[in-house]
């Protein structure tokens, strides 16, 4: 069954505006949790420009969902986790500069690094993902890192389907879609997990949720954004109906296919 992973990153974005306490991104895991989603994911920067270290230890000590750290595969961000214990430790790539995580992790460039920090962090009965392009490369450099689960960008695909006017039939689109379903099906065929986001709205989030395997969302920005005018009960919940109507349609399908 297709999961949804919710970022409540932004909330704490907005009470770090004004520097206060409000939001709380705690009360928004809460009420995300009520909405249905499944996991609450967080980005502990180094440069802790939303999210703060007492987030992460409340979220860990006052809800009840699965918790999903995204952090720099870096021996403080790894000690961190350490001593956190989610129940996921997702390394993602990390610049002061940028707005937004830019891109996946280059597994490659950095494999020796990596693979000692999933190697700590397994050792603690921590589950690792990594954050990674569509690139059967990366997907490889994954599995010899030792990563349970690989998180494909989606960054791309929702580039392509935003400039291309929301056609799915446009073959641009199509084209960014096959790429990660073709490395969504390499994850599987290697035995890791197959999860996929970032940029995924209510509007291009159902292809990638079709794809065959895929087994979390992880999805922030557009829930966040949504939730300021409905409430993020009612945001999480029309995502997550989105999410298991087109799965549902999808297995479907192939059912019948076969």
């Amino acid at each position: 069954m297709i999961e949804l992973g919710v970022n409540i990153d932004h909330v704490a974005t907005i009470r770090q505006a004004r520097r206060t306490y409000e939001p709380d991104p705690v009360w928004a895991a809460v009420e995300a949790h009520l909405g249905g989603a499944d996991g609450i994911t967080v980005h502990l920067r180094e440069d802790r420009r939303h999210i703060q270290d007492a987030d992460v230890r409340r979220l860990r000590d006052q809800t009840q969902i699965k918790l999903n750290l995204e952090m720099a595969a870096t021996p403080e961000m790894v000690d961190i986790a350490i001593a956190l214990k989610p129940e996921m430790a997702m390394l993602v790539p990390e610049g002061r500069h940028e707005i937004t995580t830019e891109g996946g992790l280059d597994i490659l460039s950095k494999e020796a690094a990596i693979t000692d920090a999933i190697r700590r962090l397994a050792d603690h009965g921590i589950i690792t993902s990594v954050f990674i392009d569509a690139e059967p490369a990366q997907v490889e450099a994954a599995a010899r890192a030792g990563a349970s689960v690989c998180e494909l960008h989606t960054g791309p695909y929702a580039e392509t389907f935003h400039r291309e006017g929301r056609d799915v039939a446009s073959p641009a689109i199509r084209r960014e879609l096959e790429r990660v379903a073709t490395a969504g099906a390499l994850i599987q065929q290697a035995g890791m997990r197959f999860n996929a986001g970032h940029g995924l709205n209510y509007f291009n989030v159902q292809p990638v949720a079709a794809l065959p395997g895929v087994r979390e969302l992880h999805i922030g920005h557009a829930i966040v954004s949504r939730a300021v005018f409905v409430g993020m009960r009612e945001a999480v919940s029309t995502m997550k109906a989105l999410i298991r109507e087109a799965a549902a349609a999808a297995a479907q399908s192939r059912g019948m296919a076969g």
